[in-house]
């Protein structure tokens, strides 16, 4: 039953979410207007999208261990890769969207079959080397390719006219919403077949998966190449949205972004980094505003100075949740849910809060 009740939920809410580019409804200091007014549309499908992004960030470090510092990597793959090909050549949108897929599919299995031959920390900075020597092309702007920091607007030659300009950002929307579905179906099938449940294993103890004849390197590769040709499609709609290419996207800074999302809203929970990633970009957004206003213009200066800057602002966020919410948002929820089921003590020191009962006490 409870079940059900959490798909038709989420059945639910997917329907509304797509139903908000119809309908005129305004959340104050959250939304910078209606529901259908292009500027609010713009941030939702961003918040989808880095939705999307933090669900495959998610399978690499939530299902499978490995954190990587340079996911980004895949992700600018796909945005610089299709703003390339549809500047470059008259090829349409569908069929450079699937050439720059089966490159970042190859780009992710030499990285992959490079990167995991080490563990721990070593293979987070075999990532990070190979994140950044990725970003310095894209700077260098070899063969007049990237733009430099000046970036790379999209050719609308080949895109249709319908995911083309402000008046059709409705549209934009719903595609991001529909790469966000996707992600999640994908990510959602990956972690219940035996491929996730090995990496899970992995995770877990590695050794012991050798020992009883599995192949961790191979789980290991395999789940590493499907996170990183999600975040090239997540790339993709990313460069439709935003209507170019940016360095930024490229960025070490930016996979570790990814990973602020995913602990905020709680490691090895899906809901968790959509959740996260959601709050993040809303945050990130609204902060900026806030940060300008007059409000904090008026202040002392001891108060208005580190208020000033938005990342201030965010971090301390992450500080507070990493500080009294273990588990992010989502472990936060759980607990809650546990505390309020029948049998349960109110308090959250019975059993049903997840705390061992002393040794030798009655249940």
């Amino acid at each position: 039953m409870n079940r059900v009740t959490t798909r038709l939920g989420g059945l639910a809410l997917l329907v509304l979410l797509g139903c908000l580019p119809l309908l005129a409804i305004p959340v104050p200091g959250v939304l910078p207007g209606y529901t259908y007014e292009p500027g609010t549309l713009q941030l939702l499908a961003l918040c989808w999208l880095t939705a999307a992004l933090a669900l495959s960030y998610h399978l690499l470090f939530g299902v499978a261990g490995l954190m990587s510092f340079g996911h980004a990597l895949y992700f600018a793959a796909g945005i610089y890769g299709l703003a390339i090909v549809l500047d470059r050549t008259d090829v349409p949108l569908l069929p450079a969207a699937a050439l720059v897929l089966v490159g970042g599919v190859a780009l992710a299995f030499v990285v992959g079959a490079i990167s995991l031959r080490v563990t721990g920390i070593s293979f987070a900075m075999v990532t990070l080397a190979f994140a950044q020597a990725g970003n310095v092309l894209v700077r260098r702007d070899q063969g007049d390719l990237t733009g430099g920091e000046e970036g790379l607007a999209l050719a609308t030659d080949g895109v249709p006219a319908a995911l083309v300009g402000v008046v059709n950002t409705r549209n934009l929307y719903w595609l991001a919403l529909v790469v966000l579905l996707f992600v999640y179906l994908v990510v959602l099938w990956i972690e219940r077949s035996r491929a996730g449940h090995v990496a899970a294993a992995v995770r877990e103890n590695e050794v012991r998966v050798r020992i009883i004849g599995g192949r961790p390197y191979l789980t290991k590769l395999v789940v590493f190449v499907l996170a990183a040709s999600l975040a090239t499609v997540v790339g993709m709609a990313y460069l439709l949205l935003q209507s170019g290419a940016s360095p930024a996207t490229s960025t070490a800074d930016f996979t570790l972004t990814l990973l602020v999302m995913v602990v905020l809203g709680g490691v090895g929970s899906r809901w968790g980094a959509v959740v996260g990633a959601v709050l993040y970009t809303l945050l990130d957004q609204r902060l900026a505003e806030l940060a300008h206003s007059e409000a904090v213009a008026g202040l002392p200066a001891v108060l208005r100075i580190p208020l000033s800057e938005p990342m201030f602002l965010l971090g301390t966020c992450f500080v507070l949740v990493v500080l009294f919410l273990p588990g992010g948002l989502a472990g936060a929820a759980a607990r809650l849910a546990a505390r309020r089921r029948p049998g349960s003590d109110q308090d959250g020191s019975g059993p049903a809060s997840g705390v061992p009962a002393p040794e030798g006490a009655v249940a």
